[in-house]
């Protein structure tokens, strides 16, 4: 720091010597031009008279004298016009040096420092006559992905030619810049009675930037945008300042990526106050999950036909110092976008086969893992780990793997389960019909069970398009020597239509709610079910005994 200042002091000390130096020349020309005007009116008379053969000769001191006084104005005017150039081009360096500031050398765009008070004077402009502004923030979906599997300069492409694309949409006076990244924002003059004018800029936006795009005789497609909203009169009666206006359309973009991508949205006082919250849950997950928050709470299942216990499904429960018992619908997908799933899960998955130990060896537990931790390639050797260090029998463990992680890497999720497979863990197919899995999926992965989704279970005594579906996947389970569990059981009913199709393993609140590990301690240990424990116990076969064995 101390020698950077000491060169912008010499820089600008050499700066006035140079400036003192022109100065000192100029006046010296120009007193040489004063007297050449004197000198020169006395000695040229005299030399065209001497050249004519009229008089004598010029005196030699004088001529002298007036030659010299035409070399200084000569070296000065060749000075002014060297000083003259020298401003033209510090001007246009300088010029150079603001656009190279202001705009984005790939695009041409505005950067984000010069689109702030661009945004402002455009506001400016607009209230005098009458309009207001809309900044229109956008990103490109999918951006990362595609600029990693095609290359940078695909992704260089892909940015030069939607800026050209929203140029080509945006209206004269329009501003555009890019923020930095594959986010945009616009800045768009409006009359505040017609706001449909701006989202039909925002419905052309969209459509021309998922064009596909063609470069390098790639033709790159599946881009779409996310676009959010703001306007410069609204809230009524506060002055919004240009980064006021950036930060709401930035919120509005974000809930625009939340409902599904592709889709623009106008920004509402109420999208700030869910964004904080979301923040607040971020934060709250990462400390939780250093902070042993998160427990396993354990859902029965049951063999219908014998009515026993057959073991536990894990499932994560977050038990937040602020919001109490937080069910994972809420925390699951968070964790899973900030990066802690994996950390997060693997804290559970220890916690639950410590409490496993403690039950009857006879009694299996079940985890769901994440389609996150199915792209790590070292989850396998990961788990494994973790049964080493419980000492807990492979053979009493399940994994459930969700249909969606079959389509992302189908290689990957096949080693997995083959290394998985090999130490005697068992591998699970969850939420059976709602996803796209094909027959030679199922034949080709070596599955040990079906589970089948609870949206068709819950209403399989009242719709008879369920009731055929769920037969369907029971004869498909047959066929192929895969037993099958019901997930979502909790009406009697329902008991009743399974065991007519087959053998079934089930699980819901008929049997249980999820709960805690020392209430289902407790309850093991009311039916004989600890590992301490010589024999099983049997849930009676009555429809209504398993609701009085829950309580």
């Amino acid at each position: 720091m101390r020698a950077d200042g000491e060169s912008r002091q010499n820089h600008a000390k050499g700066q006035l010597e140079r400036v003192g130096k022109d100065i000192i020349v100029l006046a010296v020309s120009f007193g040489a031009l004063i007297l050449f005007v004197g000198n020169g009116s006395t000695v040229l008379p005299q030399v065209i008279r001497y050249l004519q053969g009229i008089g004598l000769p010029p005196d030699r001191l004088l001529s002298n004298a007036m030659l010299l006084n035409i070399a200084l104005i000569v070296f000065g005017w060749r000075r002014y016009r060297d000083l003259s150039d020298q401003v033209v081009e510090r001007s246009a360096a300088e010029e150079r040096a603001r656009q190279l500031a202001e705009t984005d050398p790939l695009t041409g765009c505005l950067n984000r420092r010069a689109m702030v008070p661009a945004t402002e004077h455009l506001r400016e402009q607009s209230v005098r006559h009458g309009e207001q502004v809309a900044l229109l923030v956008l990103d490109l979906d999918n951006f990362k992905r595609l600029n990693d599997t095609n290359g940078h300069a695909a992704g260089d492409a892909v940015l030069s030619e939607s800026a050209r694309r929203m140029r080509a949409v945006l209206p004269t006076g329009a501003l555009l810049a890019r923020l930095g990244g594959d986010e945009f924002a616009c800045a768009v003059p409006f009359d505040p009675a017609r706001p449909e004018f701006v989202d039909r800029i925002a419905s052309q936006l969209i459509e021309s930037l998922c064009a596909p795009i063609v470069s390098s005789g790639l033709t790159l497609e599946g881009i779409s945008i996310s676009l959010g909203i703001s306007r410069s009169d609204i809230p009524a009666g506060k002055s919004l300042s240009a980064q006021d206006l950036l930060h709401m359309a930035d919120i509005a973009m974000y809930h625009a990526k939340k409902g599904g991508k592709n889709r623009y949205y106008w920004f509402e006082p109420q999208m700030e106050s869910e964004l904080r919250f979301r923040s607040e849950l971020e934060n709250g997950i990462r400390r939780g999950v250093g902070n042993g928050e998160f427990v396993p709470f354990y859902e029965p299942q049951v063999c219908l036909q014998t009515g026993r216990i057959t073991g536990f499904e894990m499932l994560a429960r977050w038990q937040s110092p602020e919001l109490g018992l937080v069910g994972p619908d809420l925390f699951i997908p968070i964790a899973e976008e900030i990066g802690v799933i994996a950390d997060l899960s693997e804290s559970v998955i220890r916690q639950a086969l410590q409490d496993a130990k403690e039950w009857h060896p006879e009694l299996g537990l079940s985890v769901n893992i994440s389609p996150v931790q199915m792209r790590d390639p070292w989850f396998a050797q990961k788990l494994l780990k973790m049964l080493v260090e419980a000492n807990f029998p492979p053979s009493r463990l399940e994994i459930e793997i969700t249909e969606s992680c079959l389509h992302e890497n189908l290689g990957l999720v096949r080693s997995l389960i083959a290394s998985l497979k090999n130490q005697g863990i068992r591998i699970s197919l969850d939420d059976f019909g709602t996803g796209y899995s094909s027959l030679a999926q199922l034949r080709s992965l070596p599955f040990d069970r079906i589970k089948i989704d609870r949206s068709f279970i819950s209403t399989l005594a009242s719709n008879s398009d369920s009731m055929t579906i769920v037969q369907a996947i029971a004869s498909l389970g047959s066929g192929l020597g895969l037993p099958i569990t019901a997930e979502g059981v909790e009406e009697p009913e329902v008991v009743d239509e399974l065991r007519k199709m087959g053998e079934f393993k089930a699980q819901g609140y008929l049997y249980g709610r999820p709960a805690a590990a020392q209430d289902v301690e407790k309850r093991l240990a009311e039916l004989g079910l600890l590992r301490r424990a010589p024999h099983l116990s049997v849930i009676d076969n009555d429809d209504t005994a398993p609701r009085v064995a829950t309580a």
